[in-house]
């Protein structure tokens, strides 16, 4: 059975791919990555604010208003609840690439420009054989308007392009006005890879103490969804490789982001609920039914079923939508 793909000119052995979690800031956890059957892994992510935070310009920014709104600055990570600095990352990066010989890819997550190019450019000098930009913006002031998001994003590709040689991925969400120009133009910038999607942490209240509650939930297979639209849509119509990551967590998950037309499925929710070992499950669940199916390999179901290849095309658009609330029936 051939597993092998292709993901920013890479040859992986199979589309499994870690995404950036907790379990990745230990190199041993990463040799039991690869040795449970991963194809690369993308290391967690470095945060702008761990970069900024060397500048006392932003903690005084951070520290503004706090005689009045104490509880604000408990959304800002102190310096020392970063488990790791940017030195200690590219060490990092080091340790992992001299452990492991499976792709290993930086991550930097933030959004805006200045900084980023120069810190992206030590990670390649570290040995990461790629980047991956997750950018995690929420314009919430009205005189911001779209044009002006779009282009947040697509100079700090072009910045970050500029100044490595590595292929350079860009994890994204789907809330753009126009998804597929957003795409497309971030192909055009230079984006080796779509990462689809960020998954935007949505924050809960506490009605009894008055106050915004960070929370964290972790992915289930039914926020595949959106992820294979989208990728079924675009298949074909960018040069950039295609990636999902959010609700991957079995076999058939990955099938199906196959055969939308990605190269490779993420996971981090399903190895943090199962475990690292949970990858060989998953490898194993794809091999059963392929071989029940007779599939010869990967790149064979690639796109099969995506919009343009699909016996039915309109369902990714209005039809589906029609039909469902058209012809559904209540059970009660």
């Amino acid at each position: 059975m051939n597993l092998t793909t292709k993901y920013m000119g890479f040859e992986l052995k199979n589309p499994l791919i870690v995404s950036p979690s907790p379990q990745s800031e230990q190199v041993s956890n990463i040799k039991r990555m690869e040795d449970a059957g991963a194809a690369a892994v993308v290391l967690h992510s470095l945060f702008e604010e761990q970069l900024s935070f060397q500048s006392s310009e932003l903690n005084a920014n951070l520290q503004q208003g706090a005689e009045s709104f104490a509880e604000a600055l408990s959304y800002f990570p102190d310096t020392g609840d970063f488990k790791m600095g940017p030195e200690r990352y590219l060490e990092h990066v080091r340790q992992a690439k001299e452990a492991v010989d499976i792709p290993i890819i930086g991550s930097i997550n933030g959004v805006s420009l200045g900084g980023w190019h120069e810190f992206a450019k030590q990670i390649e000098e570290a040995g990461a054989d790629a980047i991956e930009l997750n950018v995690y913006f929420i314009p919430t002031s009205p005189e911001i308007d779209g044009p002006g998001v779009e282009k947040l994003y697509l100079d700090l590709v072009r910045e970050v392009k500029a100044t490595v040689s590595i292929p350079v991925a860009v994890k994204i969400g789907p809330y753009f006005s126009a998804f597929a120009n957003m795409a497309r133009q971030l192909d055009e910038a230079g984006a080796d890879a779509l990462v689809m999607f960020n998954r935007f942490y949505q924050p809960d209240l506490n009605i009894d103490l008055l106050e915004v509650k960070p929370d964290l939930t972790l992915s289930s297979s039914l926020e595949l969804r959106p992820r294979l639209r989208w990728v079924a849509i675009l298949c074909d119509t960018i040069k950039a490789d295609m990636a999902v990551t959010g609700g991957v967590h079995t076999g058939v998950d990955v099938l199906k982001c196959m055969m939308a037309g990605a190269k490779t499925a993420m996971l981090t929710s399903a190895l943090l609920k199962n475990g690292i070992d949970h990858l060989t499950k998953v490898r194993n669940e794809m091999v059963q039914w392929m071989e029940e199916k007779e599939y010869e390999s990967i790149q064979q179901m690639q796109g099969s079923l995506s919009q343009r290849k699909c016996p039915e095309p309109q369902a990714f658009e209005r039809a589906n939508y029609l039909k469902i609330l058209t012809n559904y029936i209540p059970t009660v």
